[in-house]
């Protein structure tokens, strides 16, 4: 079997992996809530904003860069605070894990040398020290 074949059968195994259908779940609820949407896009008009006033040329309006920030910081904290984000970010940090844990192993095998650092929180167990 090839290099490639192999690959192939790793990439669809992980492909059903429940936490890359939890990741994929969670990605496209988040993607597709009108609420996320609408965040996003106040926050990207509130950056333009901010930009806008230090090319404006002239005396900077402190007062309007301080609304503008804080408007910034709410519309984030409404994002990364949401129910959607967080469950995105937390299936995506489980597949990252996964990632790191099957790429240690085929770095393992491949060279012979470990990626561990005998710390197992870094690598979940996965370098079988």
């Amino acid at each position: 079997m090839s290099i490639y074949a192999i690959a192939k059968e790793l990439g669809e195994a992980i492909a059903e992996d429940p936490r890359m259908i939890r990741m994929k779940a969670a990605k496209e609820a988040y993607e597709s809530s009108a609420e996320i949407a609408i965040l996003l896009t106040e926050y990207g008009i509130q950056r333009e904003a901010l930009t806008s006033i230090g090319d404006e040329g002239g005396e900077i309006n402190t007062d309007a860069i301080t609304r503008i920030q804080d408007r910034l910081d709410e519309i984030y904290d409404k994002i990364t605070t949401n129910p959607l984000f967080i469950e995105l970010d937390e299936a995506q940090t489980a597949v990252n894990e996964l990632m790191a844990n099957v790429n240690n192993i085929i770095q393992y095998n491949a060279t012979g040398e470990s990626p561990c650092t005998h710390d197992c929180s870094t690598c979940g167990g996965g370098c079988s020290h």
